[in-house]
């Protein structure tokens, strides 16, 4: 393990002082929004780093436990034969895998330092039943050539606002490939990377989302959500970005209860300029408002008090407002990856969701290295999370796992993306998210889809704007 250690700390060094070897005094002189990386480091990308800025070459830690060389990810020839058309179901291109070991609540001594806190948590808090299953890893994560050209031109530009709620000079890709020296700096820049990461153009989806209760019952709440990313809009560039990230449309269908509720979400890529817009419809009052508490830690109702605003997609909203980043480092964790059964259209939810947590028996985890990233709420702001720990891939920039804790320093919620490519685009997202309350022995589940026909279906195209607008959402709402 000291050889492990050695070799995590030697990839941590060259990753974030790359940049300033033999100039700390210049780099300490920059300003918090520091601009983008030198020439010799952006040529890294692309060969001895992949085109995201994650190390191309793998680590072996022992005999069992070892992360490969990335050679692309998954490509159109890697697909299984048996997948036809683009919003069908995954057929898992790694069927054949057996897990290599079970991390259980009586061997979870051993394999520790590779546990995230918050699964250390759930085998503890679930020890004859929650489980991880471990498989060999697969550096599947692949994105388009054109992804790619972006993130390089990225590296050069990008920059975050002086109060780092905003990224400027960049578009089409995540916008720091490789991170600043200074940890507070980086520690945003990589929150940026997973909000700003490819998830295609534009998506709808029609799912369901799950509170299990502490007996194991349920209710669906099933809508249908449409996103435009209107910063990877290939018909469009920065001069045309118009501070416009992406547009969010959602419109709930059950239970009657929640009937008829739609909303819509304007979110800005600069915070600093201007505020994430929202609007809500109500069926029952036949209005349209302004929700302008959208954000932060206001409960999503769909989740029963189980997840925030800015909970969903892991973590999103402006980073700065309420949090001092840190980077703590790049470590090897295990972390979901490849979660191909839990999109499997046999298996039906009530396989899925137990008493307490996701079946295991349909997870896989693989050790991958992450960059470590923790928040503290800042003097004078608050939020029920006092402090967040953020385990993000370094292939994808995809948040994989979140610890959330309260104002006593007790962990509390645990955030689970069980991420897979979805090879026809190609981007990696997450197949389920899962928002456990330890402290209730509750969870939330998000995206649902077994049982549904379709599950997300891309389009390259942008579509027309105007079905984003808040007129609209009355029409959108009707029961």
């Amino acid at each position: 393990m000291d050889r492990l250690k050695a070799t995590l700390t030697s990839l941590f060094l060259r990753k974030t002082t790359g940049v300033c070897v033999g100039a700390l005094l210049a780099c300490s002189a920059l300003s918090h929004a520091q601009a983008g990386v030198s020439a010799e480091e952006i040529k890294k990308l692309g060969d001895t780093l992949t085109p995201y800025g994650a190390e191309k070459a793998g680590l072996k830690v022992n005999d069992v436990i070892s992360i490969p060389d990335w050679t692309g990810g998954i490509q159109k020839k890697d697909w299984p034969a048996d997948y036809k058309e683009p919003g069908q179901h995954h057929p898992n291109p790694y069927a054949d895998d057996k897990p290599l070991f079970v991390v259980t609540a009586d061997n979870m001594d051993e394999y520790a330092e590779f546990i995230p806190e918050g699964h250390k948590s759930l085998l503890k808090t679930y020890p004859d039943t929650f489980n991880i299953p471990v498989y060999q890893s697969r550096r599947s994560h692949s994105a388009p050539q054109w992804v790619y050209d972006n993130v390089k031109e990225n590296a050069a530009t990008a920059e975050l606002t002086d109060d780092y709620n905003g990224v400027t000079g960049a578009y089409g890709g995540v916008p720091f490939p490789i991170l600043s020296d200074d940890p507070e700096i980086a520690g945003v820049q990589a929150i940026w990377n997973h909000i700003a990461r490819f998830r295609g153009v534009y998506v709808t989806r029609n799912s369901s989302d799950v509170a299990v209760y502490q007996n194991g019952t349920y209710e669906l709440v099933s809508s249908s959500q449409e996103v435009f990313f209107n910063y990877y809009n290939p018909e469009g560039s920065l001069s045309t970005l118009d501070n416009m990230m992406f547009y969010y449309l959602s419109s709930t269908h059950a239970p009657a209860r929640l009937a008829g509720t739609a909303t819509l979400v304007y979110e800005p890529i600069n915070h600093k300029e201007k505020s994430r817009q929202a609007w809500t419809y109500n069926a029952g009052q036949r209005r349209v408002r302004l929700a302008p508490t959208l954000a932060f830690d206001a409960l999503i109702p769909a989740s029963d008090g189980l997840r925030t605003a800015d909970d969903t997609d892991m973590y999103n909203g402006a980073p700065a407002e309420r949090y001092n980043w840190k980077l703590v480092g790049l470590q090897t964790k295990f972390i979901p990856y490849n979660n191909y059964k839990l999109d499997d259209p046999t298996v039906k939810y009530d396989q899925i969701l137990e008493v307490g947590h996701i079946n295991p028996d349909f997870t896989r985890y693989e050790a991958h290295r992450v960059w470590v990233v923790e928040g503290q709420v800042k003097d004078g702001q608050r939020h029920i999370y006092a402090k967040r720990r953020f385990y993000i891939d370094e292939d994808s920039w995809s948040i994989a796992s979140a610890d959330q804790y309260d104002v006593r320093d007790n962990l509390w919620r645990v955030s689970v993306a069980y991420l897979k490519n979805y090879y026809e685009v190609p981007t990696t997202w997450s197949a389920l998210e899962v928002f456990h309350d330890l402290q209730a022995k509750r969870y939330h589940v998000q995206f649902l889809d077994n049982e549904a026909d379709k599950i997300l279906e891309f389009a390259n195209q942008a579509p027309d704007k105007g079905k984003f607008n808040p007129n609209q959402l009355k029409r959108m709402g009707r029961r």
